[in-house]
């Protein structure tokens, strides 16, 4: 399978620039980039399916450079509905480095920050030598730019696509890139590129967009969205992100396995006939969960994410340690133990039974487990010695419903 054919298979084109491109990407070793706003200190998973090409096409001997928006990012890309909110240059700044940084560890390639070549361009010599190629009516044939006339469009916002136009002449200029590579929401600015460098400097560059992942509601992946899955373990767990990747929707799982992962097309191919045997197994979450945490987070990582998982279902908790509670009950507020209690005493306070009734009842009837341990004696006290790294009670009632206390 060539370049471009794998491309196509798992869905990775959505709009090319011109026919040349599958030629190019089959038989010659092209310089591109991808880049990113630092609108926030990590990536999360929607710039994962996209940088992800970066590796690919790595893969077929092209050279990937990877761009965070330190400029462009003190402004922001329009959105479609509103202006995009300004964040300040210091949480840019904090940004920027927490990107570089999480860039390289995952990916592996080199990175650069188009705020070092746009910082020494002042106004006059802006205007002068870009914004006199782009034309307003060019501009206003934009999608977004378009759809935003109606409630209204900053020059700030108007001026974006020139600064990514101008991030692409540069980049050709400086490192003899000639593809920029996107999510489709960004093909306005592509062309944009692409026309500045044909007017400005007679180049042909070239543009690449990928569809944008979605969720099963048809929504795209994204801080702006509320529905973000970081890519920094911090922020987002292996446990969590696992949680997120074994659920995924059966009409989903086998478009994200194309996208997500590096799985061949015999593999997934096999994985989608046996999910279909046998979906209630969830093999194709299960392989999608696999291969995307053991990329970004390494084998360990998911060992413990699957480790929490299997402990949860079994009810095993007792080996847990206090980084895996907070992990798996990342969700809920937990409550205090400042002293030891009788157990009844303390299924009361913490609101996990509404009386001392109620509490003994479900002792009694062995419906209550501290640290995956069954209590059935109404006398239990609970000290600090019995919770999990002495600070830790996991209470669970019944089969599903759980609570989490620190012992202060």
């Amino acid at each position: 399978m060539t370049c471009f054919e794998d491309l196509e298979w798992r869905g990775l084109i959505k709009d090319i620039s011109s026919p040349e491109i599958k030629d190019k990407l089959n038989n010659e070793k092209l310089t591109f980039y991808i880049g990113t706003d630092p609108t926030a200190d990590s990536m999360h998973i929607g710039h994962f399916s996209s940088f992800l090409i970066a590796t690919r096409l790595a893969k077929y001997g092209h050279k990937p450079i990877l761009l965070v928006g330190g400029a462009t990012g003190l402004i922001g890309d329009p959105k479609p509905s509103a202006e995009r909110q300004m964040i300040t240059k210091e949480q840019v700044e904090k940004n920027v480095e927490g990107l570089t940084k999480q860039a390289k560890e995952i990916f592996g390639f080199e990175v650069v920050n188009n705020y070092d070549w746009i910082k020494n361009i002042n106004t006059i010599d802006f205007l002068r030598d870009y914004g006199k190629y782009i034309n307003v009516n060019y501009m206003l044939d934009k999608d977004i730019i378009a759809r935003r006339l109606e409630t209204g469009i900053t020059f700030c916002e108007f001026a974006y696509t020139i600064l990514q136009g101008l991030d692409f002449l540069h980049l050709y200029h400086d490192k003899g890139c000639t593809l920029e590579v996107a999510g489709s929401d960004q093909w306005g600015n592509i062309t944009t590129g692409i026309e500045l460098a044909r007017k400005k400097d007679d180049i042909e560059l070239y543009g690449l967009t990928m569809p944008l992942v979605l969720d099963s509601n048809g929504v795209k992946f994204g801080k702006t969205e509320g529905n973000a899955l970081w890519l920094d373990k911090n922020k987002t767990s292996s446990y969590e992100l696992y949680q997120y990747l074994i659920n995924t929707d059966d009409v989903c799982v086998i478009d994200y396995l194309k996208k997500l992962t590096f799985l061949t097309k015999e593999e997934i191919e096999d994985i989608e006939s046996k999910h279909k045997e046998r979906p209630e197994e969830r093999l194709a979450q299960k392989a999608l969960a696999k291969e995307v945490i053991t990329f970004l987070h390494g084998e360990e990582e998911y060992e413990k994410a699957l480790k929490i998982t299997e402990s949860l279902f079994s009810g095993d908790i007792k080996s847990f340690t206090s980084k895996e509670v907070e992990d798996a009950f990342k969700g809920i507020v937990p409550f205090e133990i400042t002293s030891d209690l009788n157990i009844v005493d303390l299924l009361v306070e913490s609101g996990v039974c509404s009386s001392k009734r109620e509490a003994r009842e479900f002792v009694s009837n062995s419906s209550i487990t501290l640290n995956g341990e069954k209590v059935t004696d109404l006398d239990f006290v609970v000290t600090k010695d019995k919770c999990i790294d002495s600070k830790y009670l996991v209470v669970r009632r019944g089969k599903k419903k759980y609570y989490v206390g620190i012992y202060k």
